[in-house]
């Protein structure tokens, strides 16, 4: 399989004022761009071309270190533009019953998992990302350094935050957790959590 770069499921403007058309401009359009076209540079030659962009990620970690930064880049950015949608996050609306007493069972409720989230990528020392995963049936939280992500850590990706610096620096500046509260607060889409969470149990 070749790398391609997708649509924004919304207009760059969408997620304003909490993620604006200038950062996703630059994130989607470029960020995200430059992992497609280097990843599908580093694919030929590798072994792994015509593999499944998960079998890429897992089995190029500790093995093709360019292959793997740029693949799971992608992997997370194609998750990264769907986690998010106009008028999302909270934990009162649009989460649906499942999840929420899947989060309540294993995480201690919504209010617990929203400190827990923050704090993974607050504590995310350098670029990364924070995790809602699900791994041996249990929800967990989790934080990974640069593109690393709960994939190879023998884990599912339900929600991830990403706390590179370009995903927050224009709009935010250095305030990572103003970043993350707004992010998480108005922004998750929940709908697309719950489709991953339901296919993943």
């Amino acid at each position: 399989m070749s790398f391609e770069l997708p649509d924004l499921p919304y207009a760059h403007g969408a997620l304003a004022p909490v993620m604006s058309a200038e950062t996703l401009e630059y994130h989607h359009d470029k960020h995200h761009q430059a992992y497609v076209d280097n990843g599908n540079k580093l694919l030929e030659g590798s072994g792994l071309e015509g593999r499944s962009l998960e079998e890429i990620v897992k089995a190029s970690h500790g093995s093709n270190a360019g292959l793997f930064n740029n693949a799971a880049q992608h992997y997370n950015h194609i998750h990264f533009w769907k986690w998010m949608k106009p008028g999302g996050g909270g934990g009162k609306t649009g989460m649906p019953g499942s999840l929420e007493a899947k989060i309540a069972e294993d995480l201690g409720g919504y209010d617990a998992f929203r400190e827990a989230f923050i704090q993974a990528g607050l504590t995310q020392f350098g670029s990364g990302w924070c995790w809602l995963a699900l791994k041996d049936g249990k929800l967990e939280i989790m934080k990974t350094p640069n593109g690393e992500n709960p994939l190879v850590h023998g884990a599912v990706p339900l929600l991830g935050c990403d706390v590179w610096e370009h995903s927050y620096y224009i709009d935010y500046r250095n305030a990572r957790p103003k970043y993350l509260e707004a992010w998480v607060d108005s922004l998750i889409n929940w709908d697309y959590v719950a489709e991953l969470f339901e296919a993943a149990s």
